[in-house]
């Protein structure tokens, strides 16, 4: 698989692929290559669908502004038959206007279906220092856009390692960032709504 951020050269993608447009969380940030989930997402399709292949175009620091703007000539490069969106953290960490994430998420669902790719949506919630409002109406908004879209949901990403009781454990220094132990974790939260939709 190619790594993090990088396309396959033109004419070697097959004709059932998955498109990851996520963030460091999907871009192995802070672990070893090949220890992601993404990674560990194509290894669970060698094994069960070799059909499938997986592109990660994932880059640390993205947003969905920025994924927004990457996607047009990604489906077009890839042509996929599903896109995992992992993106809206890094707009909630930077306190980013909610509208414009929810804007950006709906252009990225539209341009998706405009292709015929099916679309998982992977929802994140941010702590309640951002202000109990803030951080109800992000966590709310990838349920609504789901349901408004019918597209597959995630509800929460990070579910069983940020809010375990040994959460700190699970993450790296930065208390953002996901050890490479609890990658297989997120690939069980993910691969549900990733196999429906296949």
């Amino acid at each position: 698989m190619p790594p993090p951020g990088s396309a396959p050269p033109p004419g070697t993608v097959p004709a059932a692929t998955i498109l990851v447009l996520g963030d460091s969380l999907s871009a192995e940030y802070g672990i070893p290559r090949g220890k992601g989930w993404v990674a560990l997402l194509a290894d669970k399709l060698q094994a069960e669908r070799p059909d499938v292949r997986v592109v990660n175009a994932s880059i640390s620091g993205d947003t969905t502004a920025g994924g927004r703007s990457r996607l047009p000539a990604m489906l077009d490069q890839v042509r996929p038959i599903q896109v995992v969106i992992e993106l809206g953290g890094n707009d909630a960490l930077r306190g980013l206007d909610l509208d414009s994430t929810q804007n950006n998420l709906e252009a990225m669902i539209q341009a998706c279906r405009a292709v015929n790719a099916r679309v998982v949506l992977v929802g994140m919630q941010i702590p309640p220092n951002y202000g109990p409002d803030y951080s109800a109406k992000f966590s709310v908004m990838f349920a609504n856009l789901a349901k408004k879209y019918r597209t597959g949901l995630v509800p929460f990403f990070l579910k069983g390692i940020a809010d375990a009781p040994d959460a700190t454990v699970q993450f790296q220094p930065d208390r953002i960032h996901p050890k490479a132990e609890a990658h297989p974790r997120m690939l069980a939260n993910v691969w549900p709504e990733i196999k429906k939709n296949l």
